[in-house]
């Protein structure tokens, strides 16, 4: 976004300088990127006049350019003679779009240009170069030029790319007086066209026949003003609608009145339905897209671009004047697909004030009118802007809450009248209405960011509330409290996009992937319905690079489907390479499936559970892979990547991989509370049992723990296989006794273990 010093003070009566404006835009949220004053023609005297050698109709100009230092040019001009006064366009001026540059003209050097009064936006005479008059002071700037202000526009803040939106921002932050538009709409009147509108992509359509002109070009204030943020000014009408674009923010067009048959229909396009612009590019339509019509067809891709038929030319009498309201999604994607991008695009794409489109027809119509002449003689509209504004309920509390600092309610409402919000208060709620320029304000957080940036993250510092040095953080937050364990497992948090790719998850699992209509890239074609793909992709990533040994987790939602309460918060934890890194007092060793299982035990806070190692999924190794159960319920999965995954993803490396479909099946840890000494010593008993070889040894010891509360833990010792489809399981159990106990309170608990196993495990007590 461009704009001038001049232009600007059209809406902000102001005395500060240049410097100052830029900072304050930059301080309130708006980076200037650029602040320059361009290099205006000058006057210059030609001292010495002599026909080129080459050409028959050059001349080599010595001119007077007030240096002291004569300056050879090159000219055409008839009209170029020794003491004439003219203007000098010197190195670096930028005439008719063009920066002048030094070079040759039929070999002989050329330091400059001089301009004719059309090259200066003065007329359309271009017969010589300008004369000025004998007392022009030499040196002296021939016309008018501006400070420029450049900015880079955040999509969330489109306001900003009008410049009374600019203004009006920086009189909030009290740089001026906000001075506000002329606000008086053309009233209807006449009998002319009807329009139609079919879609509801078009809110509200207005235009203004405008009868009896003669094309000129703009006055010069408005020429100057285009020329200066690098729009070449063409003729009145057209540059009207380009300077209502950027003083007002609301895109306009122009159509040959004469050209246009009959009435004027707002509709969607009908499927393969062509249309010519106005740079002479033939598109075929969708029923996506937002076409103006008559009679005869398609006059106009709504919000987007004219046509070529019904485009204003320099013969054009009568002319229909547009301003109407689409909507920026449906703007958007049509520009998107034909590859046209515009002023007027790009800014309905991003929303644009709903209610200017008046008023905005209003000041068109009278700089053509001032400039071409003619009458206003129809003005017809149809459609209406909702009245409904967004109502957001706030309360001055609320800004220190989110802030972390105090801003008295006194000041907070200043600022919000001060930037063109409605505020109704009753005692410390308010009801808060923004300003219709704002399409981005809908939550209280963003009204508090705006009273945050116009009062001064600055004076931030100064007040900020510190927490105590040392706090005492609540156990609240379950993610970050997974998180947190994790990482003192020394396991490395990795954040990926929430994109995925569709052939990736196929490879991974039978989950039906969320498809994503318009993917950023190919590879993100999917809402990723797992968080394995991300990480096996920084697993390949890093080993092309050396770096095999890794320990990554992820915790972030994935996607079941694209309906509401379709998404959850899994854990995916990869480890890779060596366990521990090489040491003289051990062995290396590889990661394996039990140091993931380890991580995941970890998070169950001493709960129970059983290991079932059937049916793995696709990303498993067939014969190394559990899930951890508790009852029937699936609290995690574990195990090796498959050697295909591996290959496909290229992963050379061992990987072993844990998953935890949703966090909610991690019990919330418990805040850690003293626990005193027992007061007897812990006892231990051993037992052997004989079971089927298919059943799973963990069956056995969680059976075996759970047949008295104070056994507290049991380790499988030993393993054989008996031959015969049986083998023996011998295991450890500690009971924890609450009381002095008696040989037959301990053969009362182990009675207990041993009916249990058999019973429920179909296991035989070993005899020997």
């Amino acid at each position: 976004m461009k704009w001038t010093y001049d232009w600007l003070k059209d809406y902000l009566k102001t005395d500060a300088s240049a410097e100052t404006i830029a900072d304050t835009l930059t301080r309130i949220g708006l980076e200037i990127d650029d602040v320059s004053v361009p290099i205006m023609p000058i006057a210059a005297k030609i001292i010495e006049c002599r026909a080129h050698e080459n050409s028959d109709h050059l001349h080599v100009l010595m001119v007077d350019d007030g240096t002291g230092t004569l300056r050879q040019v090159v000219c055409g001009a008839p009209n170029a003679r020794a003491g004439l006064i003219s203007a000098l366009a010197v190195p670096g001026c930028v005439v008719d779009g063009h920066e002048i540059q030094r070079g040759k003209l039929r070999g002989v050097a050329s330091d400059g240009m001089m301009c004719s009064e059309k090259e200066l936006g003065i007329s359309d005479n271009h017969d010589g170069i300008i004369e000025l008059p004998a007392d022009t002071k030499i040196g002296a700037p021939v016309v008018e030029g501006s400070i420029v202000f450049e900015a880079g526009i955040t999509p969330n803040r489109p306001d900003y790319l009008a410049v009374r939106g600019i203004a009006h921002d920086l009189a909030a932050a009290g740089v001026g007086g906000y001075v506000g538009t002329n606000g008086v709409p053309l009233a209807e009147e006449g009998v002319g066209r009807r329009v139609k509108i079919e879609t509801d992509k078009c809110m509200v359509y207005r235009y203004a026949e405008i009868h009896d002109i003669q094309v000129k070009p703009s006055n010069e204030e408005i020429a100057r003003r285009l020329r200066a943020i690098g729009i070449s000014p063409k003729n009145a009408p057209i540059d009207a609608t380009n300077y209502v674009c950027y003083d007002m923010g609301q895109p306009m067009h122009c159509f040959d009145a004469d050209e246009i048959k009959g009435d004027i229909t707002v509709r969607m396009a009908v499927p393969g339905e062509e249309f010519t612009d106005l740079f002479g590019t033939t598109h075929t339509l969708c029923d996506k897209d937002i076409v103006i019509t008559d009679e005869a067809g398609v006059l106009a891709l709504a919000g987007v671009v004219g046509g070529a038929r019904a485009m204003t030319t320099d013969k054009t009498k009568n002319i229909l004047l547009e301003s109407a309201y689409f909507d920026p999604v449906s703007v958007r994607k049509t520009a998107k697909r034909i590859g046209v991008s515009t002023d007027a695009s790009y800014r309905y794409e991003r929303g644009i004030d709903p209610t200017i489109s008046d008023v905005a027809l209003a000041a068109a119509a009278r700089i053509i009118i001032a400039a071409c002449g003619g009458t206003v003689c129809v003005v017809s509209s149809a459609g209406q802007i909702p009245a409904d504004r967004i109502v957001i309920d706030y309360s001055p509390d609320m800004f220190a809450k989110k802030m972390g600092f105090n801003v008295p309610a006194e000041t907070q409402m200043d600022i919000l009248i001060a930037l063109g919000y409605t505020v109704g208060e009753h005692g410390n709620k308010w009801r808060v209405f923004p300003p219709r320029r704002r399409v981005d304000v809908e939550i209280p957080e963003t009204v508090i960011a705006d009273i945050a940036r116009i009062y001064g993250y600055d004076k931030i510092a100064g007040t900020a509330m510190h927490r105590p040095s040392n706090p005492v953080r609540p156990h609240k937050d379950h993610a970050l409290d997974i998180k947190m364990a994790l990482a003192s497992r020394g396991l490395n948090e990795c954040r990926s996009y929430a994109f995925g790719n569709s052939r990736i998850e196929a490879m991974l699992s039978d989950h039906e992937p969320v498809m994503v209509a318009n993917p950023i890239v190919a590879d993100f074609d999917t809402a990723r319905g797992g968080l394995l793909g991300g990480l096996l992709g920084a697993v390949s990533n890093n080993e092309k690079r050396g770096y095999c040994d890794l320990a990554l987790f992820e915790l972030g939602t994935v996607f079941d489907g694209d309906a509401p309460g379709q998404q959850r918060t899994a854990l995916c934890i990869v480890r890779t390479g060596a366990a521990v890194p090489r040491h003289w007092a051990g062995r290396a060793r590889d990661v394996d499936i039990y140091d993931v299982k380890a991580d995941i035990v970890s998070q169950l806070s001493a709960q129970r559970y059983t290991v079932a190692t059937d049916n793995p999924p696709r990303w498993a190794h067939p014969y190394r892979y559990g899930r951890i159960m508790q009852g029937k319920k699936v609290i995690a999965e574990f195990g090796e990547l498959s050697p295909v995954v591996a290959r496909q993803m290229r992963i050379k490396t061992r990987a072993c991989v844990a998953l935890v479909a949703n966090i909610e099946n991690i019990p919330a840890r418990r805040v850690a509370k003293y626990t005193p000494v027992p007061e007897f010593p812990p006892i231990t008993r051993d037992f052997a049992f004989i079971a089927d070889s298919a059943f799973p040894a963990a069956g056995i010891v969680n059976t075996a723990m759970a047949a008295d509360r104070r056994i507290t833990d049991a380790i499988v010792f030993d393993a054989f296989d008996m031959g015969g489809g049986k083998k023996s399981i011998a295991f450890t159990i500690t009971i924890q006794p609450d009381k002095n106990m008696t040989d037959a309170d301990l053969m009362e608990i182990q009675n207990a273990v041993i009916d249990a196993v058999e019973k429920k495990c179909g296991a035989e007590i070993r005899d020997k």
